[in-house]
């Protein structure tokens, strides 16, 4: 059985060395843990952990860092620590050309400058492209007293394709160099998931082109979703949130911002502030890889805290796998003493599920 396995069974049945606040302990049976670790490890020792990845963690970089340029092997590692303990992880060396992040936050906020009659003649359609306007979106509903602080605007990969989420993109006509710049965007982004993927492939100790097979993320849903916060300062205490605390909903997201601060994640019974690092994504991994890894990857609650109240542009893309992909819990992290402790579901009708119950405008 698979070392990924194991790692996560010795941090939920408490013998893995690990604060207890790690292990997501409403998806975790302890005694169940305990018993499984102690067949799997018969057969099978845990991979030793990233130590460069933890001996380099710092206030400045309190989540690890990926070098994509190192060997697959050394980066598949470090991912690994990094979605086993984390949840999130610094990219650096992505291959993502500086002057195209910079186009495309040029062009976000030329878009967001304009007067809302002119974004509302693009306002999110049926399929998920389009304007989304201030507190359209509510992450933490019970936390929250109004909607995130927030207004978007959502691309997707263009298709003819009969099926909920796809479609062709709306394109704002009175800024007429904003399609251009997100397009080139947009590609480098869909690229740089599918080289990511096969990080998590190998993480996993599955083939490399595991999630590269035909009818898995072959033709991946993708959106990338640019966002304005308003300069309002949050209060928590109030229920206000630039954006409430959530997972995200699929396998990865790749989040570049400007240099106002914001984004914090749950980690060790606290939020943490996670800072902007030159250079580098913040990537995540959402709820359906979380899924997919039987929870031996724990998909982490974050939220957006504007403690500053000024405006803040923030762009997140998520790669998902095909609409039609059946997402089921890998070889590798099942066991006899640990089964799936989920029924296969598609990936599109599980990010439907979840944008009914956070959307308001949200149509099919």
């Amino acid at each position: 059985m698979a070392a990924v396995l194991l790692g996560w069974l010795l941090r939920a049945s408490g013998r893995g060395g690990v604060d207890d606040a790690s292990v997501n302990s409403t998806s975790c049976d302890r005694a169940a843990a305990a018993a499984a670790a102690t067949a799997v490890s018969a057969s099978k020792t845990t991979a030793k952990p990233a130590e460069a990845c933890r001996a380099a963690l710092s206030a400045d970089m309190p989540i690890p860092l990926i070098d994509m340029s190192l060997p697959e092997a050394e980066a598949a590692a470090a991912l690994r620590y990094a979605c086993e303990e984390f949840g999130f992880f610094y990219l650096k060396n992505h291959g993502v050309p500086a002057a195209d992040i910079e186009a495309m936050f040029r062009e976000s906020r030329r878009f967001f400058a304009t007067s809302l009659e002119l974004k509302m003649r693009v306002v999110a359609d049926k399929n998920n492209r389009g304007f989304t306007p201030m507190g359209e979106e509510t992450l933490d509903p019970a936390q929250q007293s109004e909607g995130d602080t927030k207004e978007g605007y959502y691309i997707g990969k263009h298709s003819t394709a009969p099926l909920p989420l796809h479609g062709p993109n709306q394109w704002p006509e009175h800024v007429p160099s904003f399609q251009p710049a997100m397009e080139v965007y947009f590609d480098a982004l869909v690229n740089l998931g599918h080289r990511t993927a096969r990080l998590v492939a190998l993480a996993l100790e599955l083939d490399a082109d595991f999630f590269a097979q035909k009818g898995r993320c072959d033709d991946p849903m993708v959106f990338l979703r640019l966002l304005r916060y308003a300069p309002r300062r949050s209060e928590p205490s109030a229920g206000v949130y630039g954006c409430g605390a959530h997972t995200d909903y699929g396998m990865l997201t790749f989040l570049v911002t400007d240099d106002v601060p914001g984004l914090e994640i749950w980690r060790e019974g606290r939020w943490l502030s996670v800072p902007k690092v030159p250079g580098c994504f913040v990537v995540n991994l959402g709820d359906m890889l979380q899924r997919w890894t039987n929870d031996a990857w724990q998909a982490t609650r974050h939220r957006v805290v504007n403690r500053l109240g000024l405006e803040r542009f923030s762009t997140p893309f998520f790669w998902e796998p095909n609409f039609d992909c059946r997402v089921e819990c890998v070889s590798t992290c099942v066991h006899e003493q640990w089964p799936a402790r989920y029924a296969p579901i598609t990936s599109g009708q599980f990010l439907l599920d979840k944008y009914r119950s956070t959307h308001a405008n949200f149509k099919e």
